[in-house]
């Protein structure tokens, strides 16, 4: 896969190279009121064309960490759009362009819904949507939002892209399925085609488990075993708590016909990381912990991806998350689309984010578009360790007439989308 040369406006030209260099980093690179965040401009030039970006976010009830390496955020996704805006104005600056990001977040007893509805009614319709699937269903089929653009940049769920997609909805962050099957080419080009899945009880771990099976039958492997999580794994911090874990994960996965690796689908993490160094054979693990497909990680550094993981750490004070990266990618496509056409009005947006000649760029080597028939952005997807990256797929071998990352997830003849919103 290449990625096509960038085309320069003729305005940087006339402006000289440091604008050129300017334009390279821009392109590359308790509820509360909607607030707008100050950037630099603080205030938009004379003249300019202001762009209104509006984050929505709820404070759902989120599991702790298996791992006390891992902080508690309570920013997350958030931080990315606020990095993504700061970049839009680099370029917005030199061409008398404006964005600003009003940030919306409820608390999790709260409801979303009348809240974004309020901000529609004034004619906010560009969102970047950091919500759960009812929440964002609800959102999107407001009659205000009908002519909205909507960026998914939250939840995996695949009936999103199939039997629940929305005309107005547009998904930033990878579904179940291209995360299966990002994983599946990699494991039948290691010929590791043997697989014990282990499944947690969560919605999303059922979710994950429906595309771990097809992705299996997609590429030529065989489930050998399905186990269902159902020991209670106590509690890591008592004196006996490893030692609890230590007895369970070998009786959860003994006994089962020869395979090669263990796929866990543990969305909820309850139980996944214990998987790992503690199976009765000494097999890898994937899936939702041990060898993940994610669309971003803190260990990658490939395209240039090192300057925006050191730019989001000079901001948070922490690494970027999946969420952080795909809010910040939800932002930067409307930036690019607005430095493209300079025009910011959703409708506009829309048609242009649809159209053979828009992308953007993520830092993953080729220029990232939207899927016509279920609004799926196509990227590929990192294959990542806890600490380094392994690979990254859409796999060598794995070929598409058109795009080659439309081999993961559903392609235009399996999908079940038929826009009726």
């Amino acid at each position: 896969m290449t990625e096509r040369r960038l085309p320069i406006p003729a305005q940087y030209l006339k402006l000289g190279s440091a604008a050129v260099a300017l334009f390279f980093v821009g392109w590359m690179a308790a509820a509360v009121p909607a607030v707008a965040i100050p950037e630099s401009p603080a205030q938009a030039p004379e003249g300019a064309l202001v762009t209104r970006i509006l984050y929505v976010g709820k404070r759902y009830p989120e599991p702790l960490p298996l791992s006390l390496l891992d902080k508690v955020l309570t920013d997350e996704g958030v931080q990315g759009a606020r990095l993504a805006i700061k970049e839009n104005n680099m370029t917005g600056r030199l061409i008398e362009q404006h964005f600003e990001l009003a940030e919306l977040i409820a608390k999790s007893d709260q409801d979303i819904v009348p809240m974004v509805q309020a901000e529609l009614a004034k004619g906010q319709g560009l969102i970047v949507a950091d919500l759960e699937p009812s929440d964002l269903l609800a959102v999107s089929d407001l009659p205000e939002a009908k002519g909205a653009v909507i960026f998914n940049v939250r939840s995996s769920s695949d009936e999103l892209r199939q039997e629940n997609c929305r005309r107005n909805v547009f998904h930033i962050i990878p579904n179940w399925a291209m995360r299966a099957d990002a994983l599946a080419q990699y494991l039948s080009w290691k010929k590791w085609r043997r697989w014990l899945v282990v499944y947690g009880t969560t919605p999303g771990d059922k979710e994950y488990l429906a595309a771990i099976r097809r992705a299996a039958q997609k590429f030529g492997a065989k489930i050998v075993d399905e186990r269902s999580y159902a020991f209670d794994a106590g509690s890591r911090r008592t004196d006996s708590g490893h030692q609890q874990i230590q007895t369970q994960m070998p009786m959860l996965t003994q006994g089962a016909p020869d395979y090669d690796v263990i796929f866990a689908s543990d969305v909820g993490e309850a139980f996944g990381d214990y998987l790992l160094f503690r199976t009765y054979e000494p097999r890898p693990v994937v899936g939702s912990q041990g060898l993940q497909a994610v669309a971003w990680h803190r260990s990658f550094e490939q395209y240039a991806g090192t300057q925006l993981q050191n730019r989001f750490e000079r901001q948070t004070n922490r690494a970027m998350t999946e969420r952080d990266f795909t809010a910040w990618l939800g932002v930067r496509v409307v930036g690019e689309t607005v430095t493209r056409t300079g025009k910011n009005a959703p409708a506009d947006i829309n048609a242009y984010i649809l159209s053979k000649d828009f992308e953007v760029a993520g830092f993953k080597g080729v220029g990232l578009t939207f899927r016509g028939w279920d609004h799926q952005m196509r990227q590929p997807v990192l294959l990542s360790g806890p600490r380094t990256l392994v690979s990254i797929s859409p796999q060598e071998g794995y070929l598409h007439e058109k795009f080659l990352t439309d081999t993961l997830g559903f392609d235009e003849p399996e999908t079940k989308c038929r826009f009726q919103k």
